[in-house]
């Protein structure tokens, strides 16, 4: 969002608060908290359910969310109570902030936490008008040329070569599922306690903040990969410990892991070609890391 429109967009901020408390006959509970770019006040209804009011401006990232909520189901997500369109504003279910992912302290049990319930978000088919990765892809490819005339590094231009080639070989076939596309251990919570479950298939984990696009699981993976990156950078072995992970996750997945990893590989070229665009003067170690240790290179 330009730095303007984001400037008015805040300064509204209390009074849209303000009208929605009214409009669906919420209380607020307890201190907000925010995002990069969401704020989510806790509140409670007037029927004494707790939830939380979630305002956000409507963007190509946030329009399709209460889509993706609404085609989950709330098995795997956060379960949407309403929204409105126009303002983008949602109500949610009220899960557990203060338990992610993130404070699981065996990372293994973390990944393969993480992992299930990717599973079970992939296995909803994408539903029509969400953006779609072949765009996406088809995008970063022409983008690549310029990234890569900024990098003094020719081992860096050398890997966004290999990036760009493993997107064009899987290019043809982008997938049709319903993708998180943030889908870190920050952005999974658990249910409150006290929460009944919706169904009995419930996952004990829930995603939330989603940035729905239509594509290939693979294309999922590399935020697990690199979150909680110090367990991966203390091992003896980095490439193994990398390894490891993306062949737990796509075990769980049941994805082929030559596909999933040249997708793996359009992420990181999505990511360096953000940070490139950003000032950037060379990528980032991790994802370096990352794509030299996948175990397919085109």
């Amino acid at each position: 969002m330009p730095g303007a429109a984001w400037r008015a967009w805040t300064a509204g901020l209390p009074a849209l608060a303000e009208a929605y408390l009214a409009r669906w006959d919420l209380r607020p509970d307890g201190p907000p908290r925010h995002g990069a770019l969401a704020l989510v006040l806790p509140v409670v209804r007037r029927d004494g359910t707790q939830a939380v009011l979630k305002l956000q401006p409507v963007d190509d990232e946030t329009r399709g969310e209460p889509v993706a909520l609404r085609s989950w189901g709330s098995s795997h997500a956060v379960a949407l109570l309403d929204h409105d369109p126009e303002s983008g504003t949602m109500l949610l279910e009220r899960l557990d902030a203060d338990r992610s992912l993130a404070a699981v302290p065996d990372p293994t049990e973390a990944l393969q936490r993480l992992a299930e319930l990717l599973a079970g978000l992939v296995a909803a088919p994408a539903p029509a008008g969400l953006p779609l990765l072949a765009d996406i892809a088809g995008a970063m490819l022409d983008r690549v040329p310029g990234g890569r005339a900024r990098l003094a590094d020719p081992s860096e231009r050398r890997l966004l070569d290999t990036c760009a080639a493993a997107v064009r070989d899987v290019l043809d076939e982008p997938g049709d599922r319903l993708l998180h596309w943030d889908l870190h251990y920050d952005n999974v919570l658990a249910p409150l306690a006290r929460t009944p479950a919706h169904s009995p298939e419930r996952s004990p984990w829930l995603a939330i903040d989603p940035k729905p696009l239509s594509g290939d699981p693979g294309f999922e993976l590399l935020p697990a990969l690199r979150n909680r990156w110090d367990d991966v950078a203390g091992a003896s072995d980095v490439s193994r410990a990398v390894r490891r992970r993306f062949h737990l996750m796509t075990e769980v997945l049941g994805l082929d892991r030559e596909r999933a990893a040249r997708w793996t590989l359009g992420r990181v070229l999505q990511n360096a070609l953000w940070d490139i665009e950003d000032g950037a003067a060379g990528l980032q170690p991790e994802q370096i890391a990352i794509a030299g240790a996948l175990p397919a290179q085109p």
